[in-house]
């Protein structure tokens, strides 16, 4: 994340030696001289990738217990831990079915059942009758993910950790912060991430349920550790590094306008308990200083991130994902469903079928439009192939160049040669998606009355959705 003025003290840096981060790209100043902020390439390409699985799974699950969202804080044998239909090719069909371009998978959820070769303490897959305890879920599930073309990232809980007795960020159920207990624990939860971020090649994000606390705050010390060894991936989230930010709903869908953009503390803090963005987090700001586009998560399951019997008629209706779909990326934000697996190790079929009416549904609907453009300043003008209807626009801004766009009209011209506004907006950012009463057009332009910058469209396309 950031500014041109930035960028250019880096550059003037550089001039005496230093070497300029990889990820930084250069804007355009504004007109009134402010600056925007710029997202890093591996924001712009988490952003590319709009639709996301995470699979929920832990040692619970594996031994029949199924309590609310695994929240109990019970230890289990770990020798109860035998998925043996388990199969993450299977698991990653789901994500293929509904077009996800990345999936996450939890590595350890609140148990604190390390899900892959680990000996910083003897609860995890290592300890397992499964697979001889020779298993690697981790492993197996990046291997599925880079032979489908998915691209994988770690959910990795430092908030709870039931072996460790952590809950709250704290060892003691919470109330050992400042011991010595807690030190050795932050160690442990830093070693963790080393063999998390080290062992399975580039990853998408690492994932900290809640987020993770930082040494000023009694907890471990994460960031370098994700820089030295994930240079391209984003990470979420403490409270001086938020490369995404959740919406605060887990419904899969957020209000309009969202802007990717969020205001920095004054003590540089960007965490989602902070006061300034605590407010925002649904929405965003405008005018913010940091890059931190929205992720819109939810259940596939109303409202279950981990499987329990007999509850394949909570999967949400093909109506409603293509609603929180609109809703969320179509509303400049990423949209992550849940996934669960069961106590075999398998994802339900039901659940890929559904996915697979979703993907097939925004195939059919946005998968050709009836013509699309790219182009730069306050009027882009699309001409259709022959007068014909329409009722969907998708924009997309170029945001390598940041979100410009602040007021705009899409217009289109009648068959008399009048031109009639078809709907108006604010943010466009990475995508936005919205409808609006069939109309015969020959043409169509985008005209933007208010922008922070000469505005740069990636895409402008129109589609007829019946």
């Amino acid at each position: 994340m950031i500014t041109k003025r930035e960028f250019l003290k880096v550059g003037t840096a550089c001039l005496g030696g230093m070497a300029l981060h990889p990820s930084l790209s250069l804007g355009a100043e504004t007109a009134d001289d402010t600056l925007l902020p710029l997202p890093t390439r591996a924001q712009m390409s988490w952003q590319d990738c709009e639709i996301g699985l995470v699979y929920h799974f832990d040692l619970s699950i594996a031994a029949g217990n199924f309590a609310g969202n695994n929240t109990h804080r019970e230890r289990f044998d770990p020798k109860r831990y035998n998925p043996k239909k388990l199969d993450t090719d299977q698991w990653i069909e789901a994500a293929k079915a509904c077009g996800a371009k990345y999936a996450v998978f939890t590595a350890t959820h609140f148990n604190g059942f390390m899900q892959w070769q680990s000996d910083l303490y003897p609860y995890g897959v290592k300890q397992a009758t499964w697979r001889n305890g020779k298993g690697d879920v981790v492993g197996d599930f990046v291997a599925s993910c880079r032979k489908a073309g998915i691209r994988p990232g770690i959910y990795f809980s430092t908030h709870r950790n039931v072996y460790q007795t952590v809950w709250g960020h704290y060892v003691d159920w919470g109330k050992g912060r400042k011991t010595e207990k807690q030190k050795a624990y932050n160690q442990i939860a830093e070693a963790q991430l080393t063999e998390l971020c080290s062992r399975y090649g580039e990853l998408v994000q690492i994932w900290y349920d809640a987020g993770t606390k930082l040494p000023h705050e009694d907890g471990p010390n994460s960031l370098p550790i994700f820089e030295k060894y994930q240079p391209n991936s984003v990470f979420y989230h403490s409270s001086r590094r938020s490369d995404v930010r959740w919406v605060g709903n887990e419904h899969g869908h957020v209000p309009y306008p969202c802007w990717a953009t969020m205001p920095k503390g004054k003590d540089g803090s960007v965490g989602h308990n902070h006061t300034d963005w605590k407010p925002n987090l649904s929405q965003g700001v405008a005018d913010g200083s940091v890059w931190a586009p929205g992720m819109a998560d939810v259940p596939l399951r109303n409202h279950n991130w981990f499987w329990k019997p007999g509850q394949d008629n909570k999967v949400w209706s093909l109506q409603e994902l293509m609603k929180k779909y609109y809703g969320s990326v179509g509303h400049n934000c990423n949209l992550l469903l849940g996934e669960v697996v069961t106590s075999e190790g398998l994802v339900p079929d039901h659940d890929i079928n559904r996915l697979a009416e979703f993907g097939k549904e925004i195939q059919r609907r946005f998968g050709k439009s009836i013509a699309e453009t790219s182009g730069t300043g306050d009027s882009i003008e699309l001409k259709l192939p022959t007068p014909q209807r329409i009722n969907h626009m998708i924009a997309m801004e170029d945001i390598a160049e940041g979100e410009r766009v602040r007021e705009y009209t899409l217009e289109g011209r009648m068959p008399g040669g009048e031109w009639q506004p078809l709907c108006s907006g604010e943010c466009i950012g990475h995508k936005r998606i919205q409808t609006f009463t069939d109309v015969d057009v020959a043409a169509v332009r985008l005209k933007i009355s208010k922008a922070r910058a000469k505005p740069h469209l990636r895409r402008l396309a129109v589609f007829n959705v019946t």
